[in-house]
């Protein structure tokens, strides 16, 4: 068996699709981490995560492969996919570098059953059979309108449109003028046609929260996310008794025991769940399974991530049925080192193959380390 990692850093054909938030700035591409695990005799399996994310979780690229390079003899590769997923294997390490592993071993474990992850992890979900007979998995995800001037804005929710994606989220959190002036324009642009969403991303305070949230009720916005930093769960619970509009927690959601406390929120409060925060799609799906049996909305979303990342979370998608789903972070990526996502009217879909389902290309990456294991 070889295990390799690799690395690369993925751009988008469009920079106006490129990441800038009120927390991130702007971000040029996607430094991305992969693990490559090749049995002898049968095709390699694939995880993916992105390692530029330091404003997220605090961990620099340098330190998440340094971990990652640590990490890999140590797991008994020979007990076989699923035992390290029953084991827990790679706990203890941060979380990047645990979804790094922890897809790689679903898309193991998926391939060994020749199934999708997805009917791997729900076999028993209606609609999955379906889904596999058409050849195809695919579930419907929104298309985020990063900071970017105006002219640059309204031209790229005019795409989406036009492409099918009606389901528009857009980032705000800089300058309160600027934000209900781009909130304003696309309700008055095309008016009913769209579903709108906004997110703060943590930018503002509680009084600030109040205020934007009375102004952003007279323009139908399905959720906004992340209102005022995580941390504090009384002053969020103090926003959500007064907001006019359904609140969803992104950045608050970091981890297992968030779960509870989002539990105790008023219900119109809703939980945004990434792969990267939580560790991968194990604890992603404990996370969503106790969160639908308390009877709290669930967002299944992604940072903006390559193919291999996306389609992990697309599977968890499937296999959950969320009430909402953020899925375009590899959406117009031009050197993606992962092949078979596509995008088109309001949908991603993938080919209901073995594992995610998408095909890797390690030509396109940089090798970092590899070694044989018997």
């Amino acid at each position: 068996m070889r295990i390799s990692l690799h690395r690369a850093m993925l751009t988008y054909a469009d920079p106006a699709a490129s990441v800038h938030t009120a927390s991130s700035g702007p971000v040029a591409g996607l430094d991305t981490l992969y693990l490559c695990i090749a049995p002898e005799h049968a095709h390699p399996a694939v995880g993916e995560v992105r390692i530029n994310c330091a404003y997220l979780n605090g961990h620099a690229p340098g330190d998440i492969i340094r971990a990652a390079v640590a990490m890999l003899p140590g797991i008994d590769w020979a007990a076989g996919p699923d035992a390290l997923i029953a084991q827990g294997a790679g706990a203890g390490q941060i979380a990047p570098v645990r979804m790094l592993l922890d897809t790689a071993l679903h898309d193991w474990a998926a391939r060994e059953r020749n199934l999708p992850v997805a009917a791997m992890l729900e076999p028993g979900m209606p609609g999955n059979a379906a889904r596999a007979g058409t050849g195809v998995l695919a579930h419907a995800t929104n298309q985020t309108l990063f900071l970017s001037p105006m002219p640059v804005f309204m031209a790229r929710a005019e795409a989406y449109v036009a492409r099918g994606f009606t389901d528009l989220k857009v980032r705000l959190g800089v300058d309160a003028h600027d934000d209900m002036a781009r909130i304003v324009a696309l309700r008055t642009r095309f008016g009913g046609r769209i579903r709108i969403a906004a997110d703060a991303n943590g930018a503002w305070d509680e009084n600030t929260a109040r205020r934007m949230l009375d102004r952003l009720a007279a323009y139908d916005l399905s959720y906004v996310e992340q209102p005022v930093m995580p941390g504090d769960w009384a002053m969020l619970a103090r926003i959500a008794r007064e907001s006019p509009i359904a609140l969803m927690l992104d950045e608050s959601m970091a981890s297992p025991a968030d779960v509870g406390r989002i539990i105790g929120l008023p219900r119109n409060v809703m939980a945004h769940l990434k792969l990267l925060k939580f560790g991968g799609v194990a604890p992603v799906m404990a996370a969503a399974r106790q969160l639908a049996a308390a009877g709290v909305g669930v967002m299944t979303g992604q940072m903006n991530e390559g193919g291999i990342a996306t389609a992990a979370m697309l599977h968890v998608a499937v296999a959950t049925a969320p009430v909402h789903a953020e899925l375009y972070g590899a959406d117009g990526l031009s050197n993606d080192a992962a092949t078979g996502l596509a995008y088109g009217a309001g949908m991603v879909r993938v080919p209901a193959g073995p594992g995610w389902g998408v095909s890797f290309n390690p030509a396109e990456t940089t090798l970092v380390t590899e070694y044989r294991v018997a």
